[in-house]
C-alpha cells in the first residue's frame, strides 16, 4: 500500500517523557503499511537511542535515523522531511502524544478537502493550546476567516508535494521561534487548510520537570530576533492592509503585550523583566504601526502602546493594578432536562474579591497616542472594555481531568449591566448563561468517553480572556446536585469536587451511584416481575439487565432484561422479570447494569438477594460475606481489620485493599 502519513519525530534526550508517544504512534487506526514513523535522533545521550531501535526492530514500519547534535529541532525536522515517503508529513514532539485515531481522521479529512494543511484539535495538560480556533469544523480555513494564527507550532500535518514545490524547510540551528516562521509562510502559501475540531488529534503535555523546549527561558536578543524572522516571512507574502495587520496582531498580542501582563510579568527577575521589555520595545517601535494597535482589545492595546512608548515603569505599574483582575463564576442551577443537564451560571470580572466595576459611560473617544498616565492608562482600558461590552460572551466548556481534551457546551447568555449603589456612574458587567450537556453529544457531537470531566467558563470580556471553574453561587450550604442519571448510553453523576466546582462523572463511579442505600422494602416482587423505583434520572426506556448469583460456592448465574423509564417525579422504574422456574430455593445475590447494550456492560452488585422458598419469592438483604462487598454490607469489616494487625505487613496491606481501602480519591471521583 502506499505510504499515506509519514509521522515524523524529532527526539533528544526525552527519558521516559518518549514513551506515550512510543504507544501512541503505534496503537494509530490507520493499518501499518499505511503509514511510517520516523524517529530522528538528535544526539540523545540517555537511553533512547537503544530504546528507538528496538522498537523499529519490532515494527517494520518504524525507523529511527541517529545523528550528531544540531542544537534545536529544525533539522531533524528536516531529515524527517527528507526521509518520508508518505503522501503527507505529520509533525509530532518526543513528549506529546496523538489521539489513536488522528492519522486516519485528519488524512481522510485532509483529502476530502484537498488541504495541503490539516490541523487537527489539539488538548494541553500544564500547557496552553488554542481554544477558538477549535470551536467547529472549519474544511477551508485562512488567516482571514478563521484564528488560525492561535497556532504556530509545527504539530501538523502537510502534504509533502506542497512542501517540496515551496521549497518549505525549518529554519535550522539552536535558534527559538523556527515553528513561526515554517507555519506563517505555510499558512499564507497553502492552497487550502483544513481545521478538524470535532475528535482531539494531538495531546500537548507539560513534563513533571518541565524541561519541555518551550518553557525554558530564554534569550530576549535572541528570541526576538527569530520573532522578526516571521514578521519578515509575513511581509515577504502579503501587502499592506488587514490581513497584514491580522498576523502582526498575532505576535503584538501574544508574544510582547500577554509577556507584560499582571503576574506574568512581575513573578520575573528584575533585571531579566528589563531587558525583556527592552526587546518588546524595539520591536514594537519598529514594526508596529497605528493600523496593527487598532485591532487590539483594550487590554492588549494600553500595554503595547506603554511598551512601544518605553514606558517601563507605567507598564511595571498597569501591571500591578491588572494583577488583582480575575474572573468569578457562580452556579445558579444545575438539573436534568430530559436527557440533558442544564446549567445555569452567572459571570464577572472581580478585583481584591469584590465585583470588577466601570464607568456607565460608554462613549470613548479614539486614542490620540499611548495614555499620559498609568491612571489614565487604567482608565481608557476600563471604559474601552465597558464599550465593547455587548461582544462579550461566556462559553462552558467540559475538560477530561486526565488528558484535558475539552468540548465547548450550547451556551445562551444575556449581558447584564448592574449598576453600583455606592458607586454612581459605575457599573458591573455581568453575563448569565445557560448551558446545555448533552452526554450523548457533548462530545463534538459524540458521547461524553469515560472520565471525569471538570467544568469550566471562559469569559471573553474586552481583552480579558480567562477560564475559571464553575463554583457554586453560595458555599453555606452547597447546593445540591442533581441525581446520577443514564444518558447518552453512560452513567452520568454530577457532583462537587473537593474543590466545591462542578464537576461529571461519566462511567466511572461505583459507590457513589447510591446502590448501597437500597434496601428490602424499596423492591416488590408480584407475581414473575420484580419493581422497584431507583435514584437516577432516565428520559425515557433504557435497556437494562438484572443478574441473580446462587446461594452455592459454584453459584449458578442467571440474567434476565431489565427497563428504566421515568417515573414522572425524576427517578426511574426498574421493571425486571424473575426466572421464577430457573431459581433453586435460597438466596440469590442481585446485581444490576445500568446500561445493557453499553460496548462493556457493568454490573454492579446490590446490597440485596432474592430468597427463594416453596411460599415464592422475597427480596431481602443480601448474605454477608467474610471479605464484605463494594457497599459496606459485608460482616464486621472493623473486626477484620484488627485482625489484620497481627499479620505480616504485605498480607496486612493485601487483606485491606480486598476491603476496598486501596481505590484513590481519583477513582473515586473526587
Amino acid at each position: 500500500m502506499p505510504v499515506k502519513v509519514s509521522v515524523v519525530v524529532p527526539v533528544y534526550n526525552p527519558g521516559p517523557y518518549i514513551e506515550d508517544c512510543i504507544a501512541s504512534v503505534l496503537r494509530q487506526s490507520l493499518p501499518d503499511d499505511e503509514y511510517e514513523v520516523i524517529f530522528v535522533d538528535d544526539g540523545s545521550s540517555d537511553g533512547t537511542p537503544a530504546r528507538l531501535d528496538a522498537v523499529a526492530a519490532e515494527h517494520p514500519h518504524v525507523h529511527v535515523i541517529h545523528q550528531e547534535p544540531s542544537g534545536w529541532s529544525g533539522k531533524p525536522r528536516n531529515v524527517g522531511i527528507e526521509a518520508s515517503k508518505g503522501e503527507f508529513v505529520m509533525f509530532v514532539d518526543n513528549d506529546d502524544f496523538l489521539g489513536d485515531e488522528a492519522l486516519e481522521r485528519m488524512y481522510d479529512y485532509g483529502v476530502a478537502n484537498e488541504a495541503d494543511l490539516i490541523i487537527g484539535k489539539m488538548a494541553g495538560k500544564g500547557r496552553p493550546v488554542p481554544v477558538e480556533l477549535f470551536r467547529r469544523n472549519r474544511p477551508r480555513a485562512t488567516v482571514e476567516n478563521a484564528p488560525l494564527m492561535d497556532s504556530l507550532t509545527p504539530h501538523k500535518m502537510l502534504r509533502r508535494s506542497f512542501l517540496d514545490r515551496i521549497g518549505l524547510r525549518f529554519p535550522e540551528g539552536r535558534r527559538r521561534l523556527e515553528d513561526h516562521v515554517f507555519v506563517a509562510e505555510a499558512y499564507l502559501r497553502a492552497s487550502n487548510i483544513s481545521v478538524l475540531s470535532d475528535y482531539v488529534c494531538y495531546y500537548h503535555l507539560k513534563r513533571e520537570d518541565a524541561s519541555n523546549a518551550g518553557f525554558q527561558r530564554f534569550d530576549p536578543v535572541g528570541y526576538f530576533a527569530n520573532l522578526r524572522e516571521a514578521l519578515d516571512v509575513v511581509e515577504r507574502y502579503t501587502e499592506p492592509g488587514p490581513k497584514r495587520d491580522r498576523m502582526f496582531r498575532r505576535w503584538l498580542r501574544s508574544e510582547m503585550g500577554e509577556r507584560l501582563r499582571g503576574n506574568r510579568f512581575l513573578k520575573l527577575p528584575d533585571d531579566y523583566r528589563r531587558e525583556l521589555f527592552d526587546e518588546i520595545h524595539k520591536v514594537i517601535a519598529e514594526r508596529m504601526g497605528p493600523s496593527v494597535f487598532a485591532q487590539l482589545e483594550p487590554a492588549h492595546r494600553v500595554v503595547t502602546e506603554l511598551a512601544g512608548a518605553g514606558r517601563y515603569e507605567d507598564v511595571v505599574a498597569l501591571a500591578e493594578w491588572e494583577a488583582a483582575v480575575v474572573p468569578s463564576t457562580a452556579l445558579e442551577s444545575i438539573a436534568w432536562d430530559g436527557g440533558a443537564l442544564k446549567i445555569a451560571f452567572s459571570a464577572e470580572y472581580s478585583a481584591h474579591g469584590a465585583p470588577k466595576t466601570y464607568p456607565a459611560d460608554t462613549a470613548v473617544a479614539p486614542p490620540d497616542g499611548p495614555p499620559r498616565t498609568v491612571a489614565d492608562a487604567v482608565a481608557r482600558l476600563e471604559a474601552g472594555t465597558a464599550a465593547r461590552f455587548p461582544k462579550a460572551k461566556a462559553d462552558l466548556m467540559m475538560r477530561e481531568r486526565e488528558t484535558h481534551a475539552q468540548f465547548f457546551q450550547p451556551v445562551e447568555f444575556t449581558r447584564e449591566t448592574v449598576p453600583v449603589e455606592d458607586e454612581p456612574g459605575r457599573v458591573r458587567l455581568v453575563i448569565r448563561a445557560t448551558a446545555t450537556v448533552d452526554p450523548a453529544t457533548a462530545a463534538a457531537g459524540v458521547p461524553l468517553p469515560a472520565g471525569l470531566w471538570d467544568a469550566f467558563v471562559r469569559l471573553t470580556i474586552g481583552g480579558w480572556n480567562r477560564e475559571h471553574r464553575l463554583f457554586p453561587a453560595s458555599r453555606d450550604p452547597l447546593p445540591a446536585m442533581p441525581l446520577p442519571g443514564v444518558a447518552g448510553g453512560r452513567r452520568v453523576l454530577p457532583y462537587w469536587t473537593v474543590k466545591e466546582s462542578v464537576a461529571l462523572d461519566v462511567d466511572k463511579a461505583d459507590k457513589r451511584l447510591g446502590f448501597g442505600e437500597l434496601r428490602p422494602e424499596d423492591f416488590t416482587v408480584a407475581g414473575d416481575r420484580l419493581r422497584a423505583v431507583l435514584p437516577f434520572h432516565v428520559a425515557g426506556d433504557v435497556k437494562a439487565a438484572l443478574r441473580l448469583t446462587g446461594p452455592k460456592r459454584a453459584a449458578e448465574v442467571l440474567e434476565v432484561p431489565a427497563t428504566l423509564s421515568p417515573d414522572g417525579d425524576g427517578r426511574a422504574v426498574l421493571d425486571a422479570p424473575l426466572p421464577v422456574r430457573s431459581v433453586r430455593e435460597g438466596r440469590w445475590r442481585l446485581a444490576l447494569c445500568l446500561v445493557a447494550d453499553a460496548p462493556e456492560p457493568r454490573f454492579f452488585t446490590l446490597p440485596l438477594a432474592v430468597r427463594a422458598s416453596p411460599v415464592g419469592l422475597k427480596v431481602v438483604p443480601a448474605p454477608r460475606t467474610l471479605a464484605g462487598d463494594e457497599y459496606g454490607t459485608g460482616a464486621a469489616p472493623g473486626v477484620i481489620r484488627r485482625l489484620a494487625r497481627t499479620l505480616p505487613l504485605p498480607v496486612r496491606q493485601a487483606l485491606l485493599r480486598a476491603l476496598g481501602k486501596g481505590k484513590s480519591a481519583r477513582q473515586e471521583g473526587k
